[in-house]
């Protein structure tokens, strides 16, 4: 995400809230082990790894080692594909030539380990992902300490608090989201990675494609619904795959300064998404937008 991208083009806030089914339990909401979808597939992350080239192994190295086996089991056909593979000759290439690639390696898919397919209750798209030094970790948005919280992520503050007064953001004018994303909510960049101080110098190189697969298997494997937060143009395209009888989608414009004022901050998406979790799957199902917890409980 960049902080210096245009204002999206304004637009109120869209809201999707079909009901299927009323006030089931949070068991119902995640699916009994033996049925749930995003868990139907049998994964033999060892076999397949033996199978694959041992090119296929070098590039591959890191999804095998960090992508959570939740993801990896319905993403392996796509990470093999000849566009994923260039994308990583493309990152090879960027690392072996010396240039600084944010966020570090080992967090490029800490989303998938934070937030394992059959726990997604709902997903907030992001862009690129933010290119100073301590900032981008692998989640939209967020920052780990002592990083203050930027500009858009100020601005989420701010709306979460009209729609629940006590809000505590996170302790030191921090801007870490890792509780969000332990209790279920996708934080997804459309790219995962971008080189140090060169805003979108990633884009257009496979990641989007990607995300997009992500976005996807969410909307295909979460077959009892999520909330789904699109903030401005590009996020909203990424959503129109999504099927609207079964999932909740909330558009409006991008968090950004540029934009925020012409409606972020009236679109009241935390409180619509609790209210439609909680009208799908009990009191149980909504999320806590609470942020102040001890960094070293919140998975730094």
């Amino acid at each position: 995400m960049s902080l210096k991208r245009k204002a999206a083009d304004a637009a109120a806030p869209v809201v999707d809230t079909k009901k299927t089914k009323g006030n089931g339990s949070i068991t119902s909401f995640f699916g009994a082990p033996k049925t749930t979808a995003a868990k139907a597939v049998t994964f033999d992350k060892a076999k397949w790894t033996e199978a694959l080239t041992a090119e296929q192994k070098d590039l591959l190295r890191l999804e095998i080692d960090t992508l959570d086996e939740s993801w990896l089991a319905h993403l392996k056909d796509d990470i093999t594909t000849s566009e994923f593979l260039n994308l990583k000759r493309f990152l090879k290439k960027e690392k072996d030539s010396g240039k600084r690639v944010f966020p570090p390696e080992q967090d490029i898919y800490s989303w998938s380990r934070h937030t394992p397919l059959d726990k997604v209750k709902v997903v907030i798209l992001g862009q690129d992902p933010y290119h100073n030094v301590n900032q981008a970790h692998g989640l939209c948005f967020s920052v780990r300490p002592p990083t203050p919280a930027p500009p858009s992520l100020l601005n989420i503050y701010k709306a979460i608090k009209k729609d629940y007064p006590d809000f505590s953001p996170p302790p030191n004018r921090g801007g870490l989201l890792t509780p969000w994303a332990d209790r279920g909510v996708l934080l997804l960049n459309s790219c995962l990675t971008v080189r140090a101080h060169e805003a979108n110098s990633h884009s257009n190189k496979g990641w989007e494609s990607f995300t997009q697969k992500v976005i996807d298997l969410v909307n295909k494997k979460r077959t009892q619904g999520v909330v789904f937060m699109a903030w401005g143009t590009p996020a909203k395209k990424r959503v129109t795959g999504v099927a609207k009888d079964k999932h909740c989608i909330l558009q409006s414009v991008h968090p950004s300064p540029l934009s925020a004022e012409r409606g972020f901050f009236d679109c009241h998406h935390f409180k619509l998404a609790n209210e439609w979790l909680i009208s799908k799957y009990g009191d149980e199902g909504k999320i806590s937008w609470d942020l102040d917890v001890d960094p070293e409980k919140a998975g730094v």
